[in-house]
């Protein structure tokens, strides 16, 4: 017996519990860890409040992130011992995740823990982190240099946003950061950010083209916040969008493309191929200052999740959310 997280659903009301599971539950995979750390992401506050249609089935154990120790193995790749991170793949949506002290996988979903990362540092990067680094690469691809002028962030205050900012002020990069959180002010500037703008100066409906203000541009946010920011892109600037915390819909034109030949470019943490899991891990362990990511940290309990769940999707979390599994 362990125990979990679980999510359950009769009829139309979900709920979900933190209980003891036989580990004759667990479901199919290759590769089974004993499970140190979990995240809470804002995917994992979709499904664990049921805000969004995320669980695809149930009983779902949901977390999307994991950090732990190989104890069976069946895949060539891992064998007891290892030491290992979850990112993805459908996990807490259609397979049982890791915000559980044990986790069966597919062992083409697990990377090895590089050498320079505990698994409490692992998962207080998470998929947020993750993702973040993925949006630096993007940015990177595009041509965008900390010559080329400022870089904007928006959600600064989340856990994209704030591993964003600290990334990018590491790299040399001028930091503009978008909140709408203003006393969250002294902590975004702690992480880098050389400028905080509120986030209604871009929530709202805008034009199709804008004054030319950042080179490049990370978002986590969506519909008119996204479109606001490419309006205001420099010529040749690129955007690398990750989120629809404020929708999934893009109010925008083909104006800063055409015109400015900005590159607006879709960052898909989910399904991302292993080479490029294994470059951001890669720049991460260089790149990310780990005492600005201990800052930016706050390490709950199991149990504690639940109402964290409702928390990060209510846009109340700073940070990053590490849960203790084991407490």
């Amino acid at each position: 017996m362990f125990k979990a997280l679980v999510i359950s659903k009769t009829g139309d009301v979900q709920q979900c519990i933190a209980r003891e599971v036989d580990a004759a539950e667990l479901p199919a995979g290759n590769v089974t860890i004993k499970v140190d750390f979990s995240t809470v992401n804002y995917k994992d506050g979709l499904a664990i409040s049921g805000k969004a249609p995320v669980v695809r089935k149930f009983p779902m154990v949901p977390g999307i992130d994991g950090a732990g120790t190989v104890t069976e193995s069946a895949y060539a790749g891992f064998r007891p011992g290892d030491r290992v991170i979850l990112n993805g793949w459908g996990v807490g949506e259609t397979q049982w995740g890791c915000l559980a002290q044990h986790a069966r996988l597919d062992g083409d979903w697990l990377i090895k823990l590089p050498a320079q990362f505990t698994t409490r540092q692992a998962m207080a990067i998470g998929t947020a982190g993750y993702t973040a680094m993925l949006c630096v690469l993007a940015l990177e691809q595009h041509g965008v240099t900390p010559d080329k002028g400022d870089v904007l962030v928006t959600g600064a205050a989340g856990g994209v946003g704030s591993v964003a900012i600290a990334l990018l002020a590491k790299l040399g990069f001028r930091v503009i950061a978008s909140t709408g959180r203003a006393s969250e002010a002294d902590y975004l500037k702690s992480l880098g950010a050389a400028e905080i703008i509120e986030r209604a100066t871009l929530s709202a409906p805008g034009k199709s083209l804008a004054k030319e203000r950042w080179a490049g541009a990370i978002d986590t946010v969506g519909s008119h916040t996204l479109a606001n920011v490419c309006a205001g892109m420099r010529y040749r600037g690129a955007v690398a969008a990750c989120g629809l915390a404020g929708g999934m819909d893009f109010p925008s034109s083909v104006a800063p493309f055409i015109l400015r030949g900005v590159t607006l470019a879709g960052i898909d943490s989910v399904m991302a191929p292993l080479a490029l899991r294994v470059e951001a891990w890669s720049r991460l362990a260089r790149d990310l200052d780990p005492a600005k990511l201990e800052a930016m940290t706050h390490e709950i309990s199991l149990a504690a999740a639940i109402p964290a769940a409702a928390d990060i999707v209510a846009g109340k979390v700073r940070g990053r959310l590490v849960v203790n599994v084991n407490a």
